[in-house]
């Protein structure tokens, strides 16, 4: 028994706007099924009293403290930039 359809592997194809043949679909649900089997291996694991972790080693927050410091001149930024008006860069329109 499929544990995934060929309609849902479709569904999920036009979701990710992916164009596949039938036969692909096919192929795609044997491979997804064969995946949910194997991932459903561990539910045959004895996790109880293994502790819920968001990482599999004890990592803490790295990160250096946000501290404010003063950016660079509005001049000094705007030297390198190809076209500027009024202190503020000036790129080409994207929207009509």
């Amino acid at each position: 028994m499929s544990r995934i359809s060929i309609e849902q592997v479709k569904h999920v194809a036009h979701l990710a706007r992916l164009a596949i043949t039938d036969e692909e679909a096919e192929m795609f649900t044997k491979q997804l099924d064969a995946i949910i089997t194997f991932a459903e291996q561990l539910n045959e694991l004895d996790t109880e009293n293994v502790p819920p972790t968001s990482h599999v080693l004890d990592m803490k927050n790295v990160m250096r403290e946000d501290i404010p410091t003063p950016g660079l001149p509005r001049e000094e930024v705007l030297k390198n930039a190809p076209d500027h008006q009024d202190g503020q860069f000036r790129v080409p329109a994207i929207i009509e």
